[in-house]
């Protein structure tokens, strides 16, 4: 299935980005020599919001090239390469994880959140298999007086926002014709047993 409003793909090799460092690793584990191919990735952060006004979560939306590159051939999903995820971004820059956090709220979602309203979870690995970068878990709670612009990325991010109401949020994260991350759905199930 075609993405809607992506056109003219192809695929090339991707000998220098300021993203990703493919690396071989080599190793003795047990005096046997092995060999690891890893990608060297920035670590990230990503943030649950939760509007007290609308009673809902906020998720973005947004097309992801390497969701299309494993779905395309044979997705039964409506938009293919679309998922539904945190607010979250690379921490690429000398801020904090708190500061990159406050940052791509602001960027993605349009709400001005002071930094003390922005509440570690925790923090895993993801992609451990081949890239093991670091994310980064926060919440927030957020209302109307706090919305300074209408959000959607900077440059040329396309990120569409996405109300979730709390009584239906269960049954959307487990809900697979809605692709989404694991800290996402995570992230849910742990407000919903710890943020009364």
């Amino acid at each position: 299935m075609k993405p809607k409003n992506i056109t003219d793909i192809k695929f090339d090799k991707c000998e220098d980005s300021k993203y990703i460092n493919p690396i071989r690793m080599i190793f003795k584990d047990n005096g046997k020599r092995r060999v690891w191919d890893i990608i060297e990735v920035h670590n990230s952060v990503a943030t649950l919001l939760y509007h007290k006004d609308k009673d809902s979560f906020i998720f973005v939306k947004q097309f992801r090239p390497a969701v299309y590159l494993k779905e395309h051939k044979d997705s039964t999903h409506q938009e293919c390469g679309y998922t539904y995820e945190l607010c979250a971004g690379l921490m690429d820059k000398e801020k904090s994880a708190k500061q990159t956090a406050k940052e791509e709220i602001l960027e993605e979602c349009g709400y001005d959140v002071k930094l003390d309203n922005i509440n570690e979870i925790t923090e895993f690995y993801t992609a451990v298999g081949f890239a093991g970068s670091k994310q980064v878990l926060f919440y927030a709670i957020i209302d109307d007086s706090m919305k300074v612009n209408n959000g959607g990325g900077i440059d040329d991010e396309n990120i569409e926002i996405i109300f979730i109401k709390k009584q239906e949020v269960r049954n959307f994260i487990f809900d697979k014709s809605y692709p989404k991350t694991s800290g996402a759905m995570f992230a849910v199930l742990w407000f919903l047993e710890n943020v009364k």
